[in-house]
């Protein structure tokens, strides 16, 4: 009985459980009654009798547990449940943002294999250390802050605003190769996403730029073209940027697939510290004091064998 009535709860909506309650309340009450006019007379009950009313007892409380289940059990069948909106934006930032999608992250280290080699990383500790520093005083906070500005100015519609963070944000690229590496993989993530989820005036917005956007730029402009929220599209990007740079790592040091995921969980905290600062971020708070990465973004570009292309 308790299995048939849930699952005739998942059914009905509150105005019917409020009716069974009611019936069920009813029923014991009749029920109870019944009962204490056979206590009464228990003295002249023959072993049938007691039997009988030993399996009454058993249905009140099979009614009580039930009763108990429909009280209890009064949420509403869909709640929790993501709006259409909130949907597809989770859909497309877990697309847009994963290793899978097709924007050639896999191919650079943003300086990490100069580093390996150098000796400045060698095990879990150094890089996660090494990565920290990159993440909260480095290329992770600017990258952070340039995509804050981009998504308000393209949601605002600010295309001259827009302009000045993308060239300001390709300006601060401090090699070559790491320029390289972030207008590569910009260009691939908006055509590709240009191509797959079209959005109105995206196209307005990345032609207004005079300069090609850099990835973090082309992240924020997709974004905000899509009505993404900015909070998660930050967080995705810092999670898929520091889990790029392990990735790298762990085809460099060698690491397993455990240690990369323990300097990823010793970087959580990180990340969210990295992407509120950017949030409240100014253009003028911009700035980096992570001097042996850029360093070893320059080196990386004479260096004698590599695998990655910065």
């Amino acid at each position: 009985m308790p299995t048939q009535l849930m699952g005739m709860t998942t059914r009905m909506g509150m105005t019917t459980r409020i009716m069974i309650t009611a019936i069920t309340i009813t029923i014991m009450t009749t029920i109870t009654a019944a009962m204490i006019t056979i206590i009464m007379i228990m003295p002249r009950m023959t072993t049938a009798t007691i039997i009988i009313t030993t399996m009454s007892i058993a249905t009140i409380r099979t009614i009580i547990t039930a009763t108990t289940m429909l009280m209890t059990t009064n949420e509403p069948v869909e709640a929790g449940r993501l709006t259409e909106h909130e949907a597809a934006a989770l859909y497309r930032l877990m697309t847009w943002l994963s290793p899978a999608f097709p924007v050639g992250g896999f191919s650079y280290s943003s300086g990490i294999e100069w580093a390996v080699e150098a000796g400045d990383i060698v095990d879990t500790a150094t890089l996660a250390d090494w990565l920290d520093a990159m993440l909260g005083d480095g290329s992770g906070f600017c990258d952070a802050t340039f995509l804050v500005h981009a998504y308000r100015a393209a949601e605002a519609g600010k295309d001259a605003s827009l302009c000045e963070i993308a060239e300001l944000a390709a300006a601060f690229v401090p090699s070559r190769e790491r320029q390289l590496e972030t207008t590569s993989q910009g260009r691939a993530f908006v055509d590709i996403a240009r191509a797959a989820w079209d959005a109105d005036r995206l196209d307005a917005m990345v032609a207004a730029c005079r300069t090609p956007l850099v990835y973090p730029v082309a992240v924020g402009v997709v974004a905000a073209a899509h009505g993404v929220p900015l909070a998660p599209t930050l967080h995705a990007f810092l999670h898929a940027l520091v889990s790029n740079w392990i990735s790298a790592a762990s085809r460099l040091i060698p690491l397993g697939q455990t240690d990369s995921q323990r300097v990823l969980v010793r970087l959580e905290a990180a990340v969210a510290a990295t992407a509120n600062r950017a949030l409240l971020a100014t253009l003028d708070d911009l700035g980096g004091a992570t001097f042996r990465a850029d360093l070893a973004s320059l080196r990386h570009e004479t260096q004698y064998t590599r695998l990655f292309r910065s």
